[in-house]
């Protein structure tokens, strides 16, 4: 069985839990998470949430931990060991995460120029929405690559540079160490932004806002659609990513447990969000006396830029400081999943073609850096709000979709079943066969198709059609197209002559 040892692996199982959390743990969690709480009926929300996590989180997390642990490869090589028709399914993967990683970067670099502005005497001043559009990134209306912004491609390039010395590094001397500072140093600031939080004048109203439960709201679909949909965007299933990760394990690790505990850690670091979120949401809420639910509307990307800048002018004191500490929160919170993101299309042309590491990273990296570029320029918010948008509705649930379909219905769950049950502590019974045969895709489908009729009454955002099929329509499709014709692709062989045992 060593024949996949030449692979590298995780150095401490703490390292690989860390990393898979560093990955869940992400932009979602801050912005999107506390929003779809405040429009889903608060408490109302958090329940189906839970639920959604039990149902459809931890099961597929599950499922596609013990793909990679059984197959030693990232997403297409792992696929195609299960059926070797399905690698177009990895490689549709790849994609998603080779166009995500490209506007992830683009947001980490915001965040990092949002720290540099907080230290600099909170340079956005009091009309902070103008601040961030019009100043910062010199928005302009229509689609058109002109006003090309320097004081976004700076901290992009830096983003680009950490990344790049993240994964070159491989899984134990690159991914797994820089896990091993910003974890730590995430969780830290997290809990210095929550106690100043709750403990600001109005903060409590805002927390009721966010948890005092509105069952009526549980009837409407939405509510159901919107927790599973954020389930799988904050446990970053389906993206490859944790197929990627346990690739790296070693035999006997502890698939079900290793699960349960990244699950848990995403969904508290979701909370311990929410609630720093709605405590500040409280406060301002308080002293500009408006209700509570008027401030909380704005959610999205907004939040972070327009309204905590805010937030933070108006704190009793140490102002500076605590911006710096809530965009370096947002920073490396990005700079994990971004890593994670980046690794999932490396490791995939290495499995496949065995390219060396080091120039196979460069490469890579230095393509996405370019096409980041028309993130800084500006229309560089439009863009990346319909990419998004169609990325997170449509390639994610689509192959997630299909990959259960595949793998509870045509593979079979049993042999799965068994190597999980012999690693694991505790045994994962009918429950899992359940969840994943029937229950999530079932959901996952009726998601898919609410969303394209949605989509079909009203363009998104408002947006020209052609804006919209050029960005958005057009990632779906080809991601599909590229995953078709990379997986007709020969695998290459390793350049090494076998070793005689």
């Amino acid at each position: 069985m060593s024949h996949h040892h030449h692979r590298g692996q995780w150095g401490t199982r703490a390292g690989f839990i860390l990393a898979a959390i560093g990955s869940a743990v992400g932009l979602g969690n801050i912005w999107r998470f506390p929003y779809m709480v405040a429009s889903n009926g608060g408490g109302a929300f958090m329940i189906v949430f839970l639920l959604a996590m039990l149902t459809a989180g931890i099961p597929i997390m599950i499922l596609e931990f013990s793909i990679g642990h059984k197959t030693h490869k990232s997403a297409p090589g792992a696929l195609k060991a299960l059926n070797p028709s399905w690698e177009w399914l990895g490689w549709l993967q790849v994609f998603t995460c080779f166009a995500i990683v490209i506007y992830y970067s683009v947001i980490i670099a915001w965040s990092l120029s949002y720290g540099l502005f907080s230290i600099q005497g909170l340079k956005w001043g009091a009309d902070t929405a103008g601040f961030f559009t019009k100043e910062y990134l010199k928005l302009q209306d229509g689609f058109s690559l002109s006003n090309f912004n320097i004081g976004v491609a700076i901290p992009l390039i830096i983003v680009w540079v950490i990344i790049l010395v993240s994964v070159i590094g491989g899984v134990k001397d690159g991914i797994e160490k820089a896990n091993k500072i910003f974890m730590p140093l995430l969780a830290i600031l997290v809990v210095i932004i929550l106690i100043r939080g709750v403990t600001l004048p109005g903060a409590l109203a805002g927390l009721d806002y966010m948890f005092k439960p509105d069952f009526s709201k549980l009837t409407n679909p939405k509510i159901w659609i919107d927790a599973y949909g954020q389930v799988f965007y904050s446990m970053s299933v389906a993206f490859g990513i944790m197929i990627t990760y346990s690739s790296y394990l070693p035999d006997d690790s502890d698939i079900a447990n290793n699960a349960f505990m990244t699950g848990f850690a995403d969904t508290s670091f979701s909370l311990f969000a929410g609630i720093t979120v709605f405590s500040i949401i409280g406060y301002m809420a308080h002293t500009q006396g408006k209700p509570v639910a008027e401030v909380a509307g704005s959610g999205g990307i907004g939040l972070a830029f327009m309204v905590f800048p805010e937030a933070i002018n108006s704190l009793p004191g140490l102002n500076g400081l605590f911006g710096v500490v809530f965009f370096l929160v947002l920073s490396f919170a990005g700079l994990t999943s971004a890593i994670s993101l980046a690794e999932v299309v490396i490791s995939s042309f290495i499995d496949k073609f065995h390219f060396n590491r080091k120039k196979v990273s460069i490469v890579i990296i230095i393509i996405q850096g370019a096409i980041s570029m028309v993130y800084a320029t500006g229309s560089g918010l439009s863009i990346l709000d319909i990419v998004d948008a169609f990325i997170n509705n449509y390639n994610i649930v689509v192959s997630g979709l299909i990959e259960i379909i595949l793998v509870a219905w045509v593979y079979k769950l049993g042999s799965f079943k068994e190597t999980i049950n012999t690693v694991s502590e505790f045994t994962v019974g009918n429950w899992w066969d359940f969840c994943l045969k029937f229950l999530t895709p079932v959901f996952l489908a009726i998601m898919l198709s609410l969303k394209l009729i949605n989509d079909f009454k009203t363009p998104y955002g408002g947006y020209p059609t052609w804006a919209l099929f050029a960005l958005g329509w057009s990632m779906p499709v080809i991601a599909f197209i590229a995953g078709i014709l990379l997986a007709k692709f020969k695998d290459r062989q390793p350049d090494i002559p076998h070793q005689t045992k």
